[in-house]
């Protein structure tokens, strides 16, 4: 009898899972989950995304005993895990999730999907088009995908192969031994993810639309779902038809009919990378590449460690290496100080980044990176200002001092400028001078006819199309 190879990677979920759904039917199921160790080492991989991972992977585990089933640990790569199936089945059929993630895992997938070919299923993911992309139709295909039905859990397993795999408890105690972080970082699990949606919708969406942007504030006001869609703990589906359910019963419609909007936009801007996995090492737009050719250690050093000489954004270093997590309004930024008042390009500084989110999800960092350091050729640049955002996000320098307990005796507005005179740690750029350069530079290679020529070749290709409004059906 076939025995169906169900391997999850990111889709850590009993409900709604594409693969373990479909590989399920026939009863006759394992469940593989590949473990590399180099693959937690890539471009922007950490092992606080691990420890979250894993506690997703746990919870799994046990909602899998429920239908006779259970993880097994596969320690080693794509090509190791093809080697172990071909020596051990011969009558088989693989299911899988897709996954839009960084090269070294996209390179194994490849090699791995064309090796096994008509034994293979590849489930879509995210609402992505993964074949006959088209952005004109890409939102219709997207709305259409939210509002199929969502998938069940799986059939019981009536699987009795002797597999010959890493115990589940051995590995997690393992891995837990080298896992020890801060309490703040959050925690993985669908019943937690659950939980964050109910409080989300039920008050904690209140204000949303304003209160998102500020470091204080959108601590408890923003959903804090990003990881959990990240690694699958829930799917943006789910997500998706709970809150079209609630809208009619909800007072603050128009609060998340904005969070409804960055449903869309996750989606929209991992078909990006999926479409381009260039993008992950190119800038979108290919002359803006020779914008910024050489690096500074140093500097970036000073960037990421929180040591820049301007307050507010070392308080936001600080608060992301505690928390792993930070708004949106506070990473573009951070990027945006990095790529235009430091002047260092994103090649750089997007994977140092990338590693203290908890939340990483290449397709959404990376074109957020770009958009932040305008290379993309289709998004008009914007430099933030380090001054303002600290007066406008944190006016009383309360949460600065929270973080940077060296400032408590300084008035705000000296702080805000950061104009401490010896008292903390020396500014490494002048932001005034930094901006004009960067601003200049950048509208320079702009105005260029070979520049707007290719930038309407990027907008064909990745520039949105959708430009009415989320409706709640």
């Amino acid at each position: 009898m076939t025995t169906d190879i169900i391997i999850i990677n990111r889709n850590l979920r009993i409900l709604d899972n594409a693969a373990l759904y479909y590989g399920s039917l026939r009863s006759n199921y394992i469940v593989v989950y590949l473990y590399d160790e180099n693959y937690w080492k890539a471009n922007g991989k950490s092992s606080r995304q691990l420890k979250f991972s894993n506690d997703c992977l746990k919870e799994l585990n046990e909602d899998l005993r429920e239908v006779h089933s259970k993880i097994n640990i596969f320690e080693g790569n794509f090509d190791d895990l093809k080697n172990w199936i071909h020596a051990n089945y011969k009558d088989y059929f693989i299911h899988m999730n897709h996954c839009t993630d960084v090269g070294y895992f996209r390179d194994g997938f490849e090699r791995f999907k064309n090796y096994f070919q008509k034994k293979i299923k590849i489930y879509d993911d995210f609402g992505l088009q993964l074949d006959n992309f088209d952005r004109d139709s890409w939102s219709k295909n997207w709305n259409h995908i939210m509002n199929k039905d969502v998938l069940g859990p799986p059939k019981i397993s009536h699987n009795k192969d002797e597999i010959q795999l890493t115990d589940f408890k051995s590995y997690q105690a393992k891995l837990n031994s080298n896992l020890k972080h801060s309490k703040s970082i959050q925690k993985g699990g669908t019943s937690i993810a659950n939980d964050l949606l109910e409080t989300f919708l039920e008050h904690r969406c209140e204000g949303y639309r304003t209160k998102m942007s500020s470091p204080v504030l959108s601590e408890k006001t923003c959903s804090r779902l990003s990881p959990h869609f990240t690694y699958g703990s829930v799917s943006i589906r789910q997500v998706y038809q709970q809150l079209n359910k609630l809208l009619p019963l909800l007072n603050n419609k128009k609060d998340l009919y904005s969070f409804k909007k960055r449903l869309y936009w996750h989606c929209h801007f991992v078909q990006k990378l999926h479409t381009e996995p260039e993008l992950e090492f190119n800038s979108m737009h290919r002359m803006c590449d020779d914008l910024r050719t050489e690096h500074d250690d140093e500097m970036i050093e000073k960037w990421i460690t929180g040591k820049t000489g301007f307050p507010f954004l070392d308080a936001c270093m600080k608060f992301l290496q505690t928390d792993g997590w930070i708004n949106f309004r506070m990473r573009a930024m951070i990027m945006s100080f990095a790529s235009y008042n430091m002047w260092q390009p994103w090649q750089k500084t997007s994977p140092l980044l990338a590693r203290l989110f908890t939340d990483y999800e290449p397709g959404i960092h990376i074109s957020q990176v770009q958009m932040q350091s305008g290379v993309t050729g289709i998004n008009l640049p914007r430099i933030y200002s380090v001054t303002k955002q600290s007066m406008d996000q944190d006016p009383n320098a309360y949460w600065i001092k929270s973080l940077l307990p060296e400032l408590k005796k300084f008035d705000p507005k000296i702080i805000h400028n950061a104009n401490l005179n010896g008292s903390y740690l020396p500014k490494i750029v002048d932001l005034k001078a930094s901006a004009k350069f960067a601003r200049d530079r950048v509208w320079s290679i702009r105005k260029d006819k070979a520049f707007k020529e290719e930038a309407k070749l990027v907008y064909l290709k990745h520039g949105s199309r959708r430009k009415r409004k989320l409706t709640a059906n």
